[in-house]
């Protein structure tokens, strides 16, 4: 049975989706209409106080932590038709991130919501993504980080997009990486924080390839998660994806796969430890985040001890099910009924 057209990810060469709100525009608190390029509006505070700011004005303290040592915390979050997705669970993951690095949140979650909510009307978006961050704070040159007495918190809503969008239907190339992911024991990768450069040297091994996205393995050479995405393979009708335990970050679009899509499609999402080998040998395999949505892999490279590369053809072009998936997906999130819980 032939499909509808599935509807792309925002391409942020085109102007952004606005929400039409019939007021006037919340930009006159800054005393002066701001230069329309000075955007977004950016909300900035320290503790429990803060405004929103035009881009230009945005700043933060060169002593705080987060730019000394990358301490603080942060979510990715979607914006669908207005509303806030999965809100409560990016919540609830911020606020665990934040207790398990011994930083206090100076407000309570909803205020941490509302302060989400002002940015989207503020900058009128409809369709977007909200980088929340969460700083240490300004303190000393040292790493003691109870000398800084106040957390920052910056809210951007903005656009953002990973992949180009042909590549949803085209699928895309990987590399499995030779840096692995940090151990549990030593930073676990289910703190979201602020630190993310074991990320980003694995992530340049992909770019040395002209790729987008590499595959990191855990130190007993299991499957763990990408750069920036979790990971899934398809082998006959059944989906699998690494558990906590292989050292990911547990994604809201990965639980949202797993709870609502998998199941909406027919389908059973098993979490397993998974050697390499096993995504090669998979009749699909496809990537979420909460930036990247669902984007199915189509190759994967590997890489042998004499440093010699290797293209293993996964399939050609986006799987059936990936595509279901991805269908079922842009069909809630583009619905009246977006989820925010």
């Amino acid at each position: 049975m032939s499909q509808a057209p599935i509807e792309p990810p925002i391409d942020p060469n085109r102007q952004p989706r606005r929400a039409s709100t019939g007021q006037t525009h919340p930009a006159s608190q800054f005393g002066q209409q701001p230069d329309a390029n000075d955007r977004p509006f950016i909300w900035v505070g320290e503790g429990t106080e803060g405004k929103l700011l035009p881009k230009s004005e945005a700043k933060v303290s060169v002593y705080d932590h987060a730019v000394l040592y990358g301490d603080g915390v942060f979510e990715g979050i979607r914006v669908y038709r207005g509303k806030i997705f999965k809100s409560a669970q990016h919540m609830e993951r911020l606020y665990a991130s934040a207790e398990a690095i011994r930083l206090q949140i100076p407000i309570p979650p909803e205020r941490m919501v509302e302060i989400q909510r002002e940015c989207i009307e503020a900058n009128a978006i409809e369709d977007g993504y909200i980088r929340l961050v969460i700083t240490r704070g300004a303190g000393t040159l040292g790493l003691n980080p109870f000398k800084c007495p106040r957390p920052g918190i910056i809210c951007i809503a903005d656009q953002i997009s990973l992949y180009p969008p042909e590549l949803y239907e085209e699928g895309m190339t990987v590399v499995v990486a030779q840096r692995p992911r940090i151990p549990i024991e030593c930073l676990d990768p289910r703190i979201k924080s602020l630190n993310y450069l074991n990320n980003i040297l694995a992530k340049c091994e992909a770019i040395d390839r002209g790729l987008l996205e590499a595959i990191m393995l855990n130190l007993d050479g299991h499957v763990s998660e990408c750069t920036g995405d979790n990971i899934f393979a398809i082998k006959g009708d059944r989906v699998f994806t690494p558990p906590s335990e292989s050292g990911i970050l547990e994604g809201i679009t990965r639980a949202f796969v797993i709870d609502t899509i998998a199941p909406a499609c027919g389908l059973e999402v098993e979490e397993k430890l998974m050697r390499p080998e096993e995504l090669l040998e998979a009749d699909e395999v496809f990537l979420t985040g909460s930036a990247a949505e669902l984007i199915a892999v189509t190759g994967i490279i590997t890489t042998d001890d004499l440093g010699n590369d290797t293209t293993h053809q996964i399939s050609v072009g986006e799987g059936p099910l990936t595509k279901a998936m991805r269908a079922k997906f842009r069909e809630i999130v583009t619905s009246d009924n977006v989820p925010e819980d």
